[in-house]
């Protein structure tokens, strides 16, 4: 249904209202044409009867109460969709942003999203390889999984978003590709210029879709961002059966976003001043990855977020943990200390890549090195808080080895540079020989037969002499 309506009841910030509306549905666009000839769009957030409210994209300023020619489309934003989105940069609202002109498209699919039934999920498998090998080895990214970043204000998740956005790729099968959908929100100018700069540089960008939201750009397209990434990852996924991979930085801003919109709206606050919908919100884009039946493509999701004060137990982070499959958290410490990628290993997890990984995946050994990895870095820290109450000089051989081994593991595994690109294999090796280090018999979490075929005192002669 096409509708015009002249004049406006009522204006009040970023918002404005209509009464007496025949019929308006929920989340449609409307077009605003002002005396000037400007024409805006608004997108409405609230409907009581005949009375909408609709909040315009570029603000009100100018805007007349009696003047205005409000024309509802009668449908909710739609993004224009076709293969041509792929190396294309698009603002956060789905317009291009490259200077290329608009896409030829194939059809407008709506940004919210189609309900998937839950019986049509298949169960992810398969790793993403990103070549980094704290992730790859310890924090499989599995295909169709949602693994959520959790940094800190300042540290280095953008340039390790760059990273994995350069490397990450899949095991090559018939008739299968890769892309990167990648949606920045809230960043400033030099931020947006490096992401632009580097996947350019980089020559991925060819594979890449951009969306990229500015700090100075209205909030309500900040809302709409992570939506347009997701309606263009499903239509590339499932339509033209490509593998793609979801970036979405920072949801720390679009929850803000969404915090200051709901307060326009005069909604009663939650947790910290967010709206009390937060959960829901968060998982209607979290819940847009995964794999379904009869298609051949696969949408999976980095959300990355800034914890508030380096606070885990934030609404936003705690939110999002319940919702996703695991989480990569970022360690200030690490940082502080010069360790890129500064991931924390102990409080990281992937909870999809036990079926992900093994015989047929990866390699048959990785889920036992990985075991003893994380077992092996946990009896460090034990070994260290004992240090710091006695002495290293007081410890035991084993506690002094183990002391050993977490250094190298933080010098060697955890660190690694920008452009290091490691394989599945080099990364495993690296962790047997780095294992080898502590005495056979303190690796208590490995079969011997498998022990026995990478156990190699020898090849760890090399970490103990650094």
């Amino acid at each position: 249904m096409n509708t015009q309506l002249i004049g406006l009841s009522e204006i009040n910030g970023p918002l404005v209202v209509l009464d007496n509306i025949p019929s308006v549905s929920f989340d449609e666009i409307v077009e605003l044409k002002l005396t000037s000839g400007e024409t805006r769009t608004g997108r409405v957030v609230q409907v009581d009867g005949h009375r909408a409210v609709i909040q315009v994209f570029e603000g009100t300023r100018g805007i007349s109460l009696t003047n205005t020619t409000t024309r509802l489309t009668g449908h909710p934003m739609e993004l224009p969709v076709s293969k041509e989105l792929l190396g294309r940069i698009f603002n956060g609202a789905g317009r291009p942003a490259d200077g290329l002109g608009e896409i030829y498209y194939d059809k407008k699919l709506d940004i919210n999203g189609r309900p998937l039934n839950p019986v049509s999920r298949v169960y992810p498998r398969n790793y993403i390889r990103t070549g980094i090998s704290s992730i790859d080895a310890l924090i499989t990214l599995i295909r169709g999984q949602k693994l959520p970043i959790f940094s800190g204000s300042g540290m280095s998740h953008n340039k390790l978003a760059v990273q994995i956005v350069r490397q990450s790729q899949i095991a090559e099968e018939e008739g299968s590709s890769f892309g990167v959908v990648f949606a920045a929100m809230g960043v400033t100018n030099d931020v947006a210029d490096y992401f632009r700069r580097s996947f350019a540089e980089s020559g991925v960008l060819e594979k890449v879709v951009m969306f990229l939201n500015l700090s100075n750009d209205p909030i309500i397209e900040r809302i709409l961002t992570p939506r347009c990434a997701l309606t263009a990852a499903e239509y590339l996924a499932y339509e033209h059966n490509m593998h793609i991979l979801v970036i979405l930085t920072d949801m720390t801003s679009y929850a803000e976003a969404l915090r200051e919109f709901s307060s326009s709206k005069g909604e009663i606050p939650g947790r910290k001043g967010y709206p009390g919908y937060l959960y829901s919100d968060l998982a209607s884009i979290y819940e847009r990855a995964g794999i379904v039946e009869g298609k051949g493509g696969s949408v999976t999701q980095i959300p990355i977020l800034t914890m508030p004060n380096d606070d885990i137990t934030h609404p936003i982070p705690d939110l999002t943990g319940y919702i996703t499959e695991g989480q990569i958290v970022l360690d200030r410490s690490l940082d502080q200390a010069g360790v890129y990628p500064s991931i924390s290993i102990l409080p990281s997890l992937s909870r999809l890549m036990k079926d992900g990984i093994g015989k047929g995946y990866t390699r048959e050994d990785h889920s036992a090195v990985a075991n003893q990895l994380f077992a092996s870095y946990a009896k460090v820290q034990d070994a260290r808080a004992l240090a710091s109450v006695i002495g290293e000089e007081e410890l035991t051989p084993v506690d002094k080895q183990y002391i050993l081994f977490g250094r190298q593991f933080e010098k060697h595994f955890i660190t690694q540079a920008f452009d290091d690109n490691r394989t599945i294999e080099q990364t495993l090796d690296l962790g047997w020989r780095l294992l080898s280090i502590l005495p056979r018999e303190e690796l208590d979490r490995v079969d011997n037969e498998v022990l026995s075929q990478h156990y190699n005192a020898d090849a760890a002669q090399e970490f103990k002499e650094n």
